[in-house]
């Protein structure tokens, strides 16, 4: 299976790859998104360790039954050859109602075929006024 566009990246390829991703993101689909992914693929995000395709797919769903109203917006910050790094924000509130802002810095790593086999995620929260969410 491929995923373009492939890597190398040039600053066009790099940008729609990073659109493709903030587009599935925002399905809140775990297997839309970890079709994305290489069957192996190694994430760290925050203090978790995940090891392919299963447990990509598990994390996601867990985490979107959490984070409701998930909406999330991803910047392309840089690229070279078959890395991309992103920084992003994404907003969502709790089953108590309470609203967040998370953001971070993600670097990927892809194989040739455009799927990714590494994402290391830092990721920091923060509470907001629902007034002051800025992804509506």
């Amino acid at each position: 299976m491929t995923r373009p566009p492939l890597p190398p990246f040039t600053e066009e390829s790099a940008r729609a790859k990073v659109q493709a991703a903030e587009d599935a993101w925002n399905s809140c689909d775990p297997e839309r998104v970890a079709l994305a992914y290489t069957e192996d693929s190694v994430w760290r995000n925050r203090d978790r360790f995940l090891t392919g395709r299963a447990e990509i797919r598990a994390f996601l769903a867990d985490k979107w039954e959490r984070e409701l109203d998930y909406r999330l917006r991803k910047e392309l910050w840089a690229f070279t050859g078959n890395r991309i790094s992103v920084r992003f924000e994404c907003e969502w509130h709790d089953v108590a109602g309470q609203w967040w802002r998370s953001h971070g810095n993600e670097q990927w790593e892809f194989d040739g075929d455009g799927l990714m086999r590494r994402r290391e995620a830092s990721i920091n929260d923060v509470p907001i006024a629902a007034e002051d969410r800025r992804i509506v």
